[in-house]
């Protein structure tokens, strides 16, 4: 059984918050969101804002709070097999309640589907809030080019339907 470590950024000021299912290795290793260098979120998330690329964990840490976006991962402990969403088990729900007592959260998004399905079976029927599935930044999901995620993840920002 592997335990997130990692903390959840969000403020007051959060409107939307973002869902992974689960750290990657590589993430649980820097101890910070999409660490792995391809996967591609931050690229993703820094083009939807128009802004550089953040680099650092406080860089990353800054942007987020600066556009209102509250980060975490739906799961809080599972066994899982490397950074293999499809190897995950065992499933225990990190308790947004943390985030959505705090803040104002206008809209849930969910990076993928694993993150998805694992939201509406443990979190969705507790908080009684739906999340929109956006396509996933991970490298596996090669099907999604960059163009491609980017006309999607757009809807974060300029307030178009997601669906």
């Amino acid at each position: 059984m592997i335990v997130h470590s990692i903390s959840p950024v969000f403020d007051k000021d959060s409107k939307v918050l973002i869902l992974g299912s689960f750290p990657s290795v590589r993430s649980r290793e820097v101890n910070f969101f999409y660490g792995h260098p391809q996967n591609r979120f931050w690229k993703v998330i820094a083009s939807v804002f128009d802004e550089d690329v953040p680099v650092t964990i406080e860089e990353k840490k800054a942007f987020l709070l600066r556009n209102h976006i509250a980060l975490w991962d739906v799961i809080h402990s599972c066994d899982i097999t490397g950074s293999s969403d499809t190897s995950i088990k065992n499933v225990t729900a990190n308790d947004l309640r943390i985030i959505l007592d705090v803040a104002d959260i206008r809209t849930i998004y969910v990076n993928g589907k694993t993150a998805y399905k694992y939201y509406q079976k443990y979190t969705q029927p507790i908080i009684e809030r739906p999340a929109v599935c956006l396509p996933s930044t991970s490298p596996a999901n090669a099907a999604w080019n960059m163009e491609r995620l980017l006309e999607k993840w757009r809807c974060i920002n300029d307030k178009s339907s997601c669906v």
